[in-house]
């Protein structure tokens, strides 16, 4: 009688019990939620998210994380003709530039283009085959090699890379040499993008500093205040890479100092500040050093061609730092310049750009008048 009590009433207790714990669960939770609710950081947040929409800022899922700002239409174009086979669009495009001495477009065009030829080179293989001595696609190809490259290692720090990513990678780079070296004798006498690649060779290599320096002056000769030439030669002397904080910084400081305004130059000390600040506060970011930098960059934006095609990565560099100073107002208006775009620096170092770009952007959006 006893089992039969037992085995009857164990399912009944069971379920008491179990339903007393739900409510004493549900008491609690709906206890904890009252003491965690709060009318004016609700209020915050919505007057928040209608300024942010009085203003067309777009919310996380919108943005853009592959990019710093939309590709120009003819480049557009002349990626989807690409992928369809036709590459004339883009040797047109690459045959302006050197006409018009666009040295930074060229850049530009031939990163983008390569990009695409280390995805799918069918087009690019036509194009070299109609025009076997064409300094564009001579330099789109050594581009893609460099492209193909990296992608093959991965954007990852090297303790997260594998064996089989860096095999990789080191059988291909090495090819971008000799391409590097024909596109340069195909190409204008004044033309430094050919060279520009040759940094990344360099980089991914491990090559010594006095290679660096011998690429460098030959850019520098051609175009002493190139943008895309500068980047990628502060990662080079970058302490991650080939060099230290002293070198980048120094780097820096030559780069912005008597640089002609409009050039972007000036962003490049704060690059290198970025890259090496390991602080948990913003007292470095507020010194009157940091201050005066910030300035310099807000007037070389102001004196920028608009069709620059670095100037939307500069934009997000500076309204990081215009936030991290206080300086909401002008921080929210270089944010209306970029939104829709976070494929830049500071946010392109995080795990989600678009959440850290928007919170960041939001915060200003906030405490701007």
């Amino acid at each position: 009688m006893i089992i039969i009590l037992w085995v009857v009433l164990t399912p009944v207790v069971l379920g008491l019990l179990g339903f007393g714990i739900y409510l004493l669960k549900a008491v609690v939770q709906g206890y904890a939620e009252g003491l965690r609710y709060d009318p004016e950081a609700e209020e915050t947040a919505a007057s928040v998210a209608r300024r942010t929409a009085d203003l067309g800022l777009l919310s996380a899922e919108r943005q853009n994380t592959k990019l710093a700002a939309p590709l120009s239409p003819a480049l557009t174009v002349a990626l989807a003709e690409a992928r369809a086979g036709d590459w004339e669009p883009g040797a047109s495009l690459l045959d302006e530039t050197a006409r018009t001495r666009d040295w930074e477009r060229r850049a530009w065009l031939a990163y983008h283009l390569g990009l695409l030829a280390a995805e799918d080179d069918a087009w690019l293989l036509s194009w070299e085959s109609a025009r076997p001595d064409d300094p564009g696609a001579a330099l789109v190809r050594a581009r893609s090699t460099v492209c193909l490259a990296w992608n093959l290692r991965g954007a990852k720090r090297a303790k997260f890379t594998s064996a089989e990513q860096f095999a990789g990678f080191q059988r291909t780079l090495p090819l971008a040499d000799d391409q590097h070296a024909r596109a340069a004798k195909l190409a204008p006498a004044d033309d430094p993008c050919p060279y520009i690649g040759m940094i990344w060779s360099a980089l991914g290599l491990g090559r010594g500093h006095e290679e660096m320096r011998r690429i460098w002056e030959e850019i520098t000769r051609r175009a002493p205040h190139h943008y895309q030439a500068h980047w990628t030669a502060l990662q080079f002397w970058s302490a991650k890479w080939r060099g230290s904080e002293e070198l980048a910084r120094a780097f820096a400081t030559k780069a912005a100092a008597g640089a002609p305004e409009g050039s972007l130059m000036t962003v490049f000390p704060l690059i290198a500040h970025f890259e090496h600040d390991t602080s948990d506060d913003t007292e470095v970011d507020r010194t009157p050093e940091m201050y005066a930098a910030v300035d310099a960059v807000l007037a070389d934006v102001a004196a920028a061609d608009p069709d620059h095609p670095r100037l939307a990565e500069v934009r997000h560099v500076l309204a990081y730092y215009l936030d991290l100073q206080g300086r909401w107002d002008e921080a929210v208006e270089q944010f209306r310049q970029v939104d829709g775009h976070v494929g830049a620096l500071p946010w392109s170092y995080r795990a989600d750009p678009a959440e850290h770009y928007c919170r960041t952007r939001d915060e200003c959006v906030a405490n701007a008048s």
